[in-house]
Parts: C-alpha cells; structure tokens; sequence
C-alpha cells in the first residue's frame, strides 16, 4: 500500500465537500462534541494532500477540539505520575533483561479508567475521569515510560567501558536534560507531521481509539479489560515472589519455591547432556521460570519469538561449542574443570550478533530513500506568508518562541554537562544538539507510518558519525552519540504519544507540561531502583545471566569497533562480525522483497546471540503459547478468546508489569536480607 494511501481511521468520518473551499470558523465546543459523540473525526486524504495548514487547523478547532474539557488536573497529574513512576520501572526490568522498551500508554489508560470507574461507583470520586484526563495521564505516564532508555544502553554502556560508577546525581541531571530536550524537539515536529501530513503513527492512533471506546462506548468493555490487567499483575507478582528462594525460606515457605531453572533436577540426577565436550547448561542452554519474559514474547509476537529461538540454537548449539573447542572462548576453572559463563561467552558471540543487529537496522533505515528525502521536504517546505501571519491554534499550541529559546538553553545544559561530567570536547556537543534536529526528521517519519522508532540504527548511526569525527575517543563516542540518538529517538516516541490527544481534541500546551512532569516521575523512581537492584556499586557486575543489558554491549561493542577497529579480536570474531553483517542485510534484503512476509526477523536473530539462550527461549514460549491460542480458540464469545486472543495485550502487559515490579522489589528485598 502506498505510503500516502495510509488509512487513518478504521471508521472514518469524512468532512463536507463545501469545506474544501471555505475555511470553516471555530464553534461552540459543546455543539461540537454533541455532533462527534459517536466516532472520531477524520480527514479524507484529498483534504490531506490539498488543504493548507490554516485550513487544517481550523477544522480540527471544529469538529475535534474539545475545548475546556478537564485535562491536567491534579488527579489526572498525580495518576500519571504515580502509574508512570510504577510502569517505568517496568521498562526498566525489561530493558535490562532484552534491551528494548514496551509501551505504557495503552496499560496506565485501561487501569486508570477502570480504577476511576470503580471509584466513582463507590462514591469515592465525585466526577467521572473524563477522556482528556485520561490522556494527559498517559501522555505522563508513557513519557516516564521512555525516558528510562539511557538507563539500558548508552548510560550503562559508559560505565562498564570507564569502569566508573557515575554519581546518581549526575545521572539524573544528565538524563532529564536529554528528555526535556526530546520534548522541545517533538512539538515544532508536531505542527508538521500530525498537524498538516497527518501521519497515522499506528501505535497512538491505537492508544487514542482505546480511549474513545472506553469513554463513548459501553464502560463494562473497560472495567473487564481493568480486571484482566489486575488479575495478571497479580499472577505476575505472586510468581515472581514465588522465585525467590530467599524470600521464600524467610517465611518458612522454602519448600514451594520456584527454581530459577526449571531443569536443574534434570541435570543434578539425570543426565547432563553437552555439545563438543561442553555441558548445556554452561551454554545457558536451560528451561528458565521467567514468566515475565514469556509474557513479554506475547507482546513481541510469534515472528521475533521464533526468530530468537533460531539465532538463540545456532549460536549457542553449534557456535559457542565450537569456539569453545578452538580455544577462541576461554574458560575459568572451577571444580569440575573449566567453566563458562554468559558474560565469557558473549565477549565472543556479540561481535556477529551486533554486526548482524546494525547492518539490517541500517539496510531496512536506508531502504526507502523517498521517506528519508520527504523527512526533509515537509518540513524544509515552509508555510505560506498567510498562515505565518494568522495561525488558529495560537492560543492553544506552545509558542514557537518556547522551542527558539528553550533549544540552545537546554542544548547548552547537555554540552556543559557532557564536557564536565564525561569529558566530552565542547565541538562535539555543539556538533550534536544541531545533529538532533536531523536525525529526528528521519526517525519521525519511520515512527509515523510504522510505528517503529529505529533506535536501534540512530544510536549505531550517530556512533558511526562521532566515530569519524573524533577517532580514538571511546567515551566521547558513547557520550556524544547519546546525545543525538537519544534524544531524536525520545522526540519520535513522544510524537506517538501526542498522536492520541490530537485525536481527542486536547490541549497542546498541557499535553507537553505532561510530558515534563513524566520525566521527572521516571527519574525519581527508576534511577534509584537502577543504582541499588542492578548496578550495585560495580560497573563490571553489570552483565551477568540474569541481567544481560543486551543493548549496553552493543554500544560499547560498537564504540570499541569505532575507536579500536576489528584488529584487537579474534580472528574467528572478526569472521563473525563481517558473515553476520552480511547476513543482516541479505535476510533485510529478504524481508524488503517479500514485502514483510519472510518469517523471521535479522534483528531477533541478532539479538539471540547477545541474550542468555534461556531468554530467548522463554520469549519464544510465550509467543507460542500466544500464538497457538489464537489458531486454537476461534471462538469470540468465549472467555478464552476474549482473554488471550481479544486482549492478548492486556493480558500479557498484565503479567509484564506485576512480574517485573515485584521482581526488582525481590531483588531489592534479597539484597537487604543478605
């Protein structure tokens, strides 16, 4: 389908003919919404493509605006605080256990909504939580949500290469000033491409229809998807607390622990099967209990499930037994012989997966040149003198002069701070802030019409570039490219997050002041929990099988490529890294030709072999299990389909978010204990 063909709605509205030719005048907010009750208004792409800005504009203040509806009241504040600061953590615990984040949004909308609803019928809340507060809440909540990113990659990827632990302060500093500068970079970005190009960005549109459903539609929709989420977090937690074997013998309960390994009865008493000479279980090669990664494949979806799964018995099924063998992975003795580890095995088996990870990323980035050259002619395009001179959303979008001197403002925090606090030469800050604004014009583009920021090819890109500019400096290539690929990625993301509440007629400017008080939410809460569960004091502890911030190895292995070269590996890693970065842009090649329909993923498969085996294996299971229910329950009346198959997402979002939660404070209780 044609990129300009995208549909925007599953059940559009189209405005009147006459409108074409007449720009229409703003009316009562209340006549409007008693028109638009039923569906949410909707542009046709003629109107799109042949409409100015001003007209745009002027009929979203018609039919879409919502006028002074509640929105950032002290309510929906504090509850998009409290479930972003919760959430983040969420992202936290999975970003450290596969490097990537899963979206808020749509879970702190489901629970607010039902814990609200509930509130309300019980006569504890006066007034229902009106859609626009239920917004702004997850316009928070999800900015806190993504500003935990640095935490699992670029941030982690400093301190394991300087083997430095930076203070918590400097931490937070750092990372607040990165998102606050995503957000001033996402809303001049919004006026063009949601304002004026309407790009779909599926994901919010999803978020925003949601929401409408929940709050025009039949309430008891919502409080069971309510249920769904509080009865799975529950699950979650419960098992989670269950592995703990610590916890467990405290309460005299020890007897039905969980194990951390599901088959070490099978290798203490059985047998102990092994590959070359190498046990499995040395491998990671082992059935894990981690339910929360299981209920994560469930939101990754059955192609990166099996994807992990292939590159996951390839790598350590035939690889890592066979580097082991040639004495290119080497061992500890222990005693029983020698012995290997994730982190022994991965300082070898990253270098194909990285390679493999950034060649697809980069090929499926640069595969599509007229996205990337209309990136730079929308909004290289300009608006006419006329609707420069009258715009209708003034008194209601943040003032230009907001961006003008909140940019070079904030821009010059993150240089002062990365010259004293990383020692990164002022030139290459100066370099970055202005690098931003390019970068974010080709990652919005990607996030709009897909839905996919590519964080992934930003951060290796904006490696690459610092890599040419200043050879030999490891540390300012972490610190530099983060300023770039972080913030453009965080931009792109926070522009899916303003999609929904464009949808729903809300308030520009309150939506942003959202966003701010997220980040701060997700500071306070996750860069402690950060500091005292994962990082402990030792930077060189920070990959373990457990805990394998698959993300982090990457930037640093690819800092250490940049700066170093392939030289200082092993011959046979060197031979990895060039097969797999040519494999990565075959199987993309692959995929590009057959239109998405090539099952298997070249970053899922690169990704195997940064992760511990019984990772990938368990996200495997859980999108099996996902997926088998939806061949096998077809049913759409029945509990079954309505749970796993209807609300896969919530379900599985459900157990992501109890799991993870409770897991860190298991850690955290584990660690007090000792």
């Amino acid at each position: 389908m044609p990129l300009d063909r995208l549909p925007h709605s599953s059940n559009p509205r189209r405005v009147s003919e006459s409108v074409r030719d007449v720009v229409p005048e703003p009316v009562d907010p209340d006549a409007h919404r008693a028109r638009t009750e039923g569906a949410l208004a909707h542009l046709s792409d003629e109107q799109i493509r042949t409409w100015s800005l001003e007209q745009k504009d002027r009929w979203w203040l018609e039919n879409v605006f919502r006028g002074d509806m509640p929105q950032l009241t002290l309510r929906s504040a504090l509850t998009g605080m409290l479930l972003g600061a919760v959430l983040s953590l969420t992202n936290l615990y999975v970003g450290v256990k596969t490097g990537w984040t899963l979206g808020v949004g749509i879970t702190s909308v489901v629970l607010a909504f039902a814990a609200f609803k509930v509130l309300t019928e019980l006569g504890w809340a006066k007034q229902e939580f009106s859609l626009l507060e239920n917004n702004c809440m997850q316009s928070i909540a999800t900015s806190a949500g993504y500003m935990t990113a640095p935490l699992v990659s670029s941030l982690a990827a400093y301190m394991m290469i300087t083997d430095r632990v930076l203070p918590m302060g400097v931490t937070m500093m750092w990372m607040i000033a990165l998102s606050i500068l995503g957000v001033l970079f996402a809303f001049p970005l919004k006026r063009r491409f949601i304002n004026d190009e309407q790009l779909p960005f599926p994901e919010g549109r999803a978020a925003g229809v949601v929401m409408h459903a929940l709050h025009s539609g039949d309430a008891r929709e919502g409080v069971f998807k309510g249920k769904i989420l509080a009865g799975t977090a529950a699950i979650g937690a419960v098992l989670s607390v269950f592995k703990s074997s610590t916890i467990m013998e405290k309460v005299g309960l020890g007897v039905l622990a969980i194990p951390h390994y599901l088959d070490g009865w099978f290798y203490r008493w059985l047998w102990t099967p092994a590959v070359l000479g190498t046990p499995l279980r040395d491998l990671t090669v082992r059935l894990s209990s981690d339910f929360v990664m299981m209920a994560a494949g469930g939101l990754m979806g059955i192609r990166t499930g099996a994807s992990l799964l292939v590159g996951a018995v390839f790598n350590y099924c035939v690889l890592v037994p066979w580097m082991i063998q040639r004495g290119d992975i080497v061992g500890t003795p222990g005693p029983d012989g020698l012995e290997y580890s994730f982190k022994t095995i991965t300082l070898w088996a990253l270098w194909g997966g990285a390679a493999m990870m950034t060649t697809s990323a980069l090929f499926a980035f640069f595969s599509r040149p007229k996205v990337l050259i209309s990136s730079f002619q929308r909004m290289l395009g300009g608006r006419s003198r006329a609707a420069r001179d009258e715009d209708p959303l003034a008194h209601i979008e943040l003032p230009m002069r907001v961006f003008a001197l909140g940019i070079p403002v904030i821009g010059l925090i993150v240089v002062v701070l990365g010259q004293v606090f990383f020692g990164m030469p002022a030139y290459l800050g100066v370099i970055a802030v202005p690098l931003v604004f390019v970068f974010s014009l080709i990652s919005v583009n990607s996030t709009g019409l897909t839905s996919i920021t590519p964080s992934s090819a930003l951060g290796k890109l904006t490696q690459v570039t610092y890599g040419v500019i200043a050879p030999g400096d490891i540390t300012s290539n972490i610190t530099a490219g983060a300023i770039t690929g972080e913030v453009a990625s965080n931009a792109s993301n926070l522009l899916m997050d303003i999609k929904p509440g464009y949808m729903l007629g809300a308030k520009p400017r309150q939506q942003a002041i959202g966003h701010v008080l997220g980040i701060f939410a997700g500071a306070f809460a996750a860069i402690p929990v950060f500091y005292f569960a994962f990082l402990r004091g030792d930077p060189g502890g920070l990959v373990t099988d457990t805990q394998p911030f698959p993300a982090a190895i990457v930037w640093k292995a690819v800092s250490e490529v940049m700066t170093q070269g392939l030289s200082n590996l092993v011959p046979s890693a060197r031979v990895a890294a060039v097969v797999g970065a040519l494999l990565g842009i075959l199987l993309q090649a692959v995929t590009l030709v057959t239109r998405g329909r090539f099952p298997l993923s070249a970053v899922g498969i690169g990704l195997a072999f940064i992760l511990p085996f019984h990772t990938s294996f368990a996200i495997f299971l859980g999108s099996f299990a996902f997926w088998l229910a939806s061949k096998l329950s077809t049913d759409a009346s029945s509990r079954t389909n309505r749970i796993l198959v209807q609300n896969y997402e919530t379900t599985s979002a459900g157990v992501v978010a109890g799991g993870a939660i409770a897991g860190i404070a298991v850690i955290i209780a584990e660690i007090l204990l000792a």
